[in-house]
């Protein structure tokens, strides 16, 4: 049996556990953060401490280190081919000038804000962080633009470039949500709107019928409002495909995001370049008046070959209209800009895909999913089919900025 003064004499000292981690913090120190560790105190207690949790810097992430390739575990590393595709790391450190926009302000932007909080909407200006939004939600409140997000404000996906909340049980949908958006639609007195969603891989349809309702109650407040959904792939169900494109809708838009090769390294691994060809196939199939519509980034690192055969694939499927639009880095937490492409690629590509057969192609660094000039071309085409007149030739119209869209 220990007398009081041997087993204070043990108390005092490190313990050999405590003496080892000690050792293993030290040897981590030049690339760690926080973390708990469980020490004894002198008093006998147990007593949380930090300790610097291991992270790796960036010059780590670009490829194998040299005892990789001592062990012969390098050619079993793959590289991000996005940050292997970053051209000029301080030429991307600085925003060029035609990527600048102004101060979102005006009577017009705040009053846009009023209604959506009055109506308990959500839009992907706001949630997508987009660079537009001043230009599209101010001047006149007939001429604005917002995309209004549906299903909630919380994506049960995570893709690099976005950034939605994400999560994988959401909120319910909100019951009321058809009513209150096509209440606050009809306030507006819009001749177009645009719709969009998280996806929703919790709910059994994907949410495929909550938004066909949402589009018949626009209807019905409405009847010559035109309507554009850009909707998920509903993971690759094509018959929740089929009850949205047959709902009333007038544009069915999903979005391929990249070109088909940088497709697993940029979006959630449950969205694949053929699954999203073959959701704008079965929406001209079921609905062949429909408009078809997609979107893609620029600047990820990928090639022109690639671009060319990811627009070959929309034709085969009979996409009319596709867009161009910068990427651009949300947050600090998403993948890095590879490159910063010039207007005048973005007017090469515009002439390429008008060439190829799109109906309508918009082109530019602040081009989104959602785009003020294509929405009024869209809309005049509609209009045209509707009274029995040809729909006119694409107009070789000036880049403006517009809003951006999900999936």
């Amino acid at each position: 049996m220990l007398t009081h003064r041997a087993v204070k004499s043990v108390l005092a000292r490190p313990s050999t556990l405590t003496y080892a981690r000690s050792l293993a913090s030290l040897s981590s120190e030049t690339a760690s953060k926080t973390s708990d560790t469980t020490t004894i105190s002198a008093e006998g207690a147990p007593k949380k401490t930090r300790r610097r949790r291991t992270v790796f810097s960036d010059a780590l992430n670009k490829g194998p280190s040299f005892d990789d390739f001592v062990s012969g575990k390098a050619a079993k590393i793959s590289v991000d081919p996005i940050e292997a595709a970053r051209r000029d790391t301080e030429a991307i450190a600085r925003l060029p000038p035609w990527l600048k926009v102004p101060i979102p302000k005006g009577k017009s932007f705040h009053k846009l804000k009023e209604d959506v909080r009055e109506l308990k909407l959500a839009t992907v200006c706001e949630e997508a962080k987009c660079p537009n939004i001043g230009e599209c939600w101010g001047g006149k409140k007939s001429e604005a633009t917002a995309t209004i997000m549906l299903l909630g404000d919380t994506c049960t996906r995570g893709c690099r470039f976005c950034s939605v909340k994400t999560n994988r049980k959401p909120a319910a949908p909100d019951p009321h949500e058809p009513e209150n958006t096509a209440e606050a639609i009809a306030r507006w007195g819009l001749g177009y709107v645009v719709m969009t969603t998280v996806d929703r891989d919790d709910l059994i349809d994907g949410g495929s019928n909550h938004l066909a309702e949402t589009v018949r109650r626009i209807k019905q407040k409405a009847p010559q409002i035109l309507v554009e959904v850009l909707s998920g792939d509903f993971r690759g169900d094509l018959e929740m495909v089929k009850i949205l494109a047959s709902s009333g809708l007038d544009v069915y838009a999903h979005n391929v995001e990249t070109v088909e090769e940088l497709t697993p390294h940029v979006r959630d691994r449950r969205a694949t370049f053929r699954q999203s060809l073959a959701v704008l196939k079965t929406a001209k199939e079921t609905n062949p008046d429909l408009i078809t519509k997609t979107s893609m980034m620029l600047g990820l690192g990928e090639t022109d070959e690639q671009i060319m055969d990811a627009m070959r694939e929309l034709r085969k499927v009979n996409c009319d209209v596709v867009t161009f639009g910068q990427y651009m880095r949300p947050t600090k937490r998403h993948m890095k800009v590879a490159e910063y492409v010039k207007p005048e690629k973005f007017e090469y590509w515009k002439e390429t895909a008008l060439d190829m057969g799109f109906l309508y192609c918009a082109s530019g660094p602040l081009v989104r999913s959602s785009y003020k000039a294509g929405e009024a071309f869209i809309e005049n085409v509609l209009k045209k089919r509707k009274s029995g007149v040809d729909a006119v030739v694409p107009p070789e119209a000036t880049i403006e900025p517009a809003t951006f869209g999900k999936h």
